[in-house]
């Protein structure tokens, strides 16, 4: 990867392992959430609710998914996130390097391309009250009126 590429370089002139190493690995974007589009397709980021449900592959205790590389062959309506779907996606939450560095502000000062130290960034993460291991549970078996109770408020979008 570039020196400090986040710094020097567009979203769209990064390369793949740069683009990966944006992600935080929050999980948060794999929750189930309820976002409300108007007529345009564009969203209020006011008004999206987050639930503490997680994605069928998420391993909810230890935040990561189960098969990240191949999610979509589980997952086809898995959404991964690329330069041209980032528009569109504001329902990403606020500590979402991606979200951040599109809107033209910085990194959070925990994230792992700052620190340079994983266990630091884990801490000051929980610290900040960003991830969701150990929040969440998984979506298997559970019904849409089962999820609708289960908005949080420590995902702010």
């Amino acid at each position: 990867m570039r020196l400090q590429f986040w710094t020097r370089f567009a979203l769209n002139e990064l390369n793949h392992s740069e683009w990966e190493a944006l992600c935080d690995g929050c999980g948060s974007c794999c929750l189930i959430k309820y976002v409300d589009e108007d007529e345009e397709g564009n969203v209020d980021e006011a008004l999206v609710e987050y639930t503490d449900v997680a994605c069928q592959l998420m391993n909810c205790e230890t935040g990561y998914c189960q098969h990240y590389a191949t999610r979509q062959e589980y997952v086809p309506d898995c959404i991964q996130l690329t330069i041209g779907k980032l528009p569109s996606m504001m329902w990403l939450p606020a500590h979402c390097a991606y979200k951040r560095l599109y809107k033209g502000q910085s990194l959070p000062a925990w994230h792992l391309l700052l620190t340079g130290d994983a266990v630091a960034t884990q801490q000051q993460m929980r610290a900040a009250n960003v991830g969701i291991a150990g929040r969440c549970v998984s979506e298997v078996g559970m019904s849409d009126e089962e999820m609708e109770p289960r908005v949080v408020n420590w995902v702010t979008p």
